[in-house]
């Protein structure tokens, strides 16, 4: 889930490997630049065929007949070598001819001297490869019929390994599920989207969160649901297919879109149109695929999620895995669920070669920390780490078999604390020893704004004092920051000084006393509140802060609950005005160091928008709904009522200080 303007450098981002920045558009590079870009990348290309057998424009058919098209890059002096596969739904053209410049070739040199093969292929719809796209991967046989072939050329040694983040990890996990023969190990980054439901969360793809609509993909999706392309005839040969490379990607050109206004358009099925964009499986009937299209109208237990490209937790990964992660990413809490469903669920020497790595970074940034990271408005500190070395030595212990000692020193799990700003180590995650600590929501009835009277304490209030508020979809709360991806120019994610978004009055701000001493908050964090409105059904929606001494309050992550799943997302049940609900958000998940002095919140409202689609209130199908209604919204706080906030806190010896 990249935008286009990273698509020149995403295959060489998913290999991590020394990266170059992405080529801007061609009319933003003047010529004596362009001139030396081209001088530089035709003498890797030189340098890479000096060494290397480039395959280019393979057409490779599936167990349909549909045909995909791959690059092969394979070491001359290695007869039988391992492969490195990289599988994307992003422009892989060496020529490139968007941006007037052939592609960067140091991720295929540097795999190729280290005696590795480096196969690239686009996903089935785009670009050379053929077939209708269907978001997220499908169909799975795609991915089994591809590292088959891989495994069975003459060149192979029989192993290949998967690497990628974002689109071009997300597909791994299903098809890893399908044990494809070759398949040695996968490195999957970024991943979220790939995961369906991994429970507690049914996020299907990060289509939802809590039932509610993740609207990334709306703006993702416009640029990549295209259904109408040219093609070259299919007896075309490969020479035809290479010469026409050097004058067309097939890449769509889409109009720019300004989407921090095209997201409020309603109904929401109707926003790509409203934009001219194009059809596809977002909001039409697309037969032929497997999942019918119609992803706007899908419910979040819909059958159509579990034929896709998804990984369920009903399925078993038996490969080693390297999984990479940040925790400003869209759904870290899904991904490390997944982490520790495969290394629960693996045959238990296979569980044993599961390793996670989580950054505090955003999606797919990892690679880009520097000695001062900053991830919105927040330092991060140095958050640098050496992804290159690992992921070589990674691909030299399961492709190669070296027996290099790398799983008796890489912990099972290195993350970074924010706040103390360092990488730490575990063997579980949450880290072995954490314990929950559990505050509850408190007021006098008037928690509405930071200036407010919500507080958070170790005892629930004695008496129920509700804070009302009145939730208007059509002046909905913004988002600011967060944990997000995709969204073009709506939205920028990271940690952000959220105080102007807390003096709002539909805005319940709960707040700590400031901290006598530190702690640090590694693992799930679990809201309950019990709530009341006069709607039928509405929304609830948290954030998790940091609030510095000066006031500044950086958020941590944040959640959504559709009232009407919360119960479940097999069904919906509709609320009876006036009637108070126990209601259970999916957990938000960091690793942050409140230090001494800070205090901790939490935000309560009704929406977070365009982070999440609004819900109209009206107890309908929202998506084909233009108008909507106010909903007065109450949330409830006493020993009977415990509204509450439950934190992961990892009790470290005194020396750890910030």
């Amino acid at each position: 889930m990249q935008p286009r303007a990273l698509v020149v450098s995403l295959i060489l981002a998913c290999s991590a490997l020394p990266l170059p920045l992405p080529l801007p558009a061609q009319r933003n590079v003047n010529q004596q630049d362009l001139q030396a870009l081209r001088a530089r990348r035709d003498s890797l290309e030189r340098e890479l065929h000096s060494v290397a057998i480039v395959e280019r424009k393979l057409m490779i058919p599936m167990r349909d007949g549909v045909r995909m098209q791959f690059d092969v890059y394979r070491p001359r002096n290695v007869e039988k070598a391992p492969a490195i596969f990289v599988r994307t739904p992003y422009n892989m053209n060496f020529w490139d001819v968007n941006n007037g410049a052939p592609a960067d070739m140091t991720a295929q040199l540097t795999a190729v001297k280290r005696g590795y093969a480096y196969v690239g292929a686009n996903e089935r719809g785009h670009f050379y490869s053929e077939g209708n796209y269907d978001i997220l991967g499908p169909p799975i046989s795609d991915g089994v019929d591809e590292i088959q072939w891989i495994a069975s050329q003459p060149w192979s040694n029989g192993k290949v390994g998967l690497i990628g983040c974002s689109s071009t990890a997300e597909w791994q996990m299903a098809v890893a599920a399908r044990a494809p023969k070759g398949l040695a190990t996968i490195i999957p980054q970024g991943f979220g989207a790939g995961v369906g439901r991994v429970k507690p969360y049914y996020e299907q793809g990060n289509w939802y969160r809590g039932g509610a609509t993740q609207m990334l993909f709306i703006s993702w999706i416009y640029g990549q649901q295209n259904q109408a392309r040219p093609m070259f005839p299919r007896d075309a040969s490969q020479k035809d297919l290479i010469a026409g490379a050097r004058m067309f990607d097939l890449a769509p050109r889409m109009p720019p879109v300004d989407w921090s206004k095209a997201f409020w358009h309603l109904p929401v099925r109707d926003i790509i149109r409203a934009v001219d964009g194009p059809r596809g499986v977002f909001a039409d009937s697309m037969p032929g695929i497997a999942t019918g299209g119609y992803m706007v109208r899908r419910t979040p237990n819909d059958s159509a999620w579990y034929r896709g490209g998804l990984f369920h937790d009903d399925m078993k990964i038996n490969v080693p895995g390297l999984w990479i992660m940040s925790w400003y990413d869209v759904s870290t809490g899904p991904n490390l669920a997944t982490f520790n469903h495969v290394r629960r669920t693996a045959d238990p020497a296979i569980g044993e070669q599961q390793h996670v790595i989580i950054a505090p970074t955003l999606h797919c940034a990892m690679r880009r920390a520097t000695e001062n990271t900053i991830v919105g408005e927040r330092s991060m500190g140095d958050a640098r780490y050496d992804y290159e070395s690992l992921t070589w030595a990674w691909w030299d212990q399961f492709l190669k078999g070296e027996k290099n000692g790398l799983l008796d020193t890489l912990p099972k799990v290195r993350y970074y604390t924010m706040g103390i700003n360092k990488w730490q180590t575990s063997d579980t995650w949450p880290p072995r020893g954490a314990q929950p600590m559990t505050f509850y929501l408190s007021s006098n009835g008037k928690a509405n704004t930071r200036n407010g009277d919500g507080k958070l304490t170790l005892q629930p209030p004695s008496r129920n004092r509700p804070d009302n508020f009145t939730y208007d979809p059509m002046n909905p709360v913004p988002s600011l920051g967060g944990n997000v991806c995709c969204q073009g120019n709506a939205l920028s994610g990271g940690s952000m000084d959220q105080q102007k978004i807390e003096d709002r009055q539909d805005v319940l701000v709960y707040t700590s006393d400031p901290l006598t001493e530190g702690i640090e908050v590694s693992g799930p964090i679990d809201v309950v509140v019990y709530v009341s409105s006069d709607r039928k059904d509405t929304d609830i929606t948290v954030k998790l802060l940091d609030v510095y001494p000066d006031g500044k309050a950086y958020n941590l992550d944040e959640t959504i609950q559709r009232l009407r799943y919360r119960d479940g997302y097999d069904r919906e049940v509709f609320m009876e005005p006036g009637k108070t609900y126990k209601v259970a958000l999916q957990p938000m998940t960091t690793s942050n160091y409140f230090d001494a002095g800070h205090r901790i919140r939490i935000e309560i409202s009704s929406s977070n928008f365009p982070r999440f689609d609004r819900n109209l209130n009206t107890g309908g199908r929202n998506y084909d709904e233009a108008t909507g209604l106010v909903a007065r919204n109450a949330v409830h706080h006493s020993r009977q009522l415990p509204s509450s906030l439950t934190l992961s806190v990892v009790r470290r010896p005194p020396a750890l200080t910030p």
